[in-house]
C-alpha cells in the first residue's frame, strides 16, 4: 500500500467513527474523528480513560485550528503562532463550550496541538482538518514511542494504523493559558520554562 492508499485508508476510518493509530512528534497517538461525540465516546472506552478527563484537539495548522474555534482566535491566536507547531499542548478559553465531548470536566477550556509532523500523519491531518488525540495507551500505561509499545486491544480496535518507526517518546508539554497567568500542567517535550520565555514578551 503507497503513502496516498495509507492516507485515505485512515481519512476513511475516521469519518466512519473508528480510532485509528497514528505517529505524532512525540508519541503514537490514539486518535478520533472529533466533530462528533460518538468517536470520542468510543476513544475513551478503548483508552479506559475517564471521562473528566480532556482530549486534546490536534489541528493541521494554527488557521484550521480558528475555524475549528473561531472564538479561540486574539490574544490565543497569538499565543498559538508563537508555539506552534510542536510538542506543547495549549489549554486555551472555550467560552461558546465547542467540542464539550473533548473538554472534560473543564467545558470553559479547550486543549489544543498543532504538532510538528510530517508523512501520513501530515497529510491525514491536511485532508480532515483536525483529530481528536491522546497517547495511544492504556490510561496510566507508558506512552508508546514505538508501535510495539502499543497494547494489542488498541491496535486490533482501530481502523487504520500508520507505523512511523521510533518516536522521541516525551509527551508534549501542557500549558494552560485560559487564566490570567500561565500554569504549566505537565512538562514534557520543550521545556515549559522555555515555552514561557517565548510567551513572556505577550504577556507584558
Amino acid at each position: 500500500m503507497d503513502e496516498r492508499q495509507l492516507v485515505d485508508q485512515v481519512v476513511e476510518a475516521l469519518r466512519a467513527g473508528k480510532p485509528v493509530v497514528l505517529p505524532m512528534d512525540t508519541v503514537y497517538g490514539l486518535c478520533a474523528y472529533p466533530y462528533r461525540a460518538e468517536p470520542a465516546e468510543r476513544l475513551y472506552s478503548l483508552k479506559g480513560r475517564d471521562a473528566v478527563q480532556p482530549i486534546a484537539l490536534v489541528a493541521a495548522d494554527v488557521d484550521m485550528l480558528f475555524e475549528c474555534a473561531p472564538e479561540l482566535r486574539g490574544r490565543a491566536a497569538t499565543y498559538a503562532r508563537a508555539l506552534f507547531p510542536g510538542p506543547l499542548t495549549l489549554i486555551l478559553s472555550n467560552p461558546a463550550r465547542r467540542f464539550r465531548w473533548l473538554t472534560g470536566s473543564r467545558p470553559e477550556t479547550l486543549g489544543v496541538r498543532v504538532p510538528d509532523v510530517g508523512g501520513v500523519t501530515r497529510a491525514v491531518l491536511e485532508t480532515i482538518g483536525a483529530v481528536a488525540a491522546t497517547s495511544a495507551n492504556i490510561s496510566g500505561g507508558p506512552d508508546p514511542r514505538t508501535l510495539d509499545a502499543v497494547p494489542a486491544e488498541i491496535l486490533d480496535s482501530a481502523g487504520a494504523v500508520v507505523d512511523g518507526g521510533e518516536l522521541p517518546g516525551t509527551p508534549s508539554t501542557v500549558l494552560d493559558l485560559s487564566g490570567p497567568e500561565p500554569v504549566v500542567v505537565r512538562e514534557g517535550a520543550v521545556p515549559a520554562e522555555e515555552a514561557l520565555q517565548r510567551l513572556a514578551p505577550l504577556l507584558a
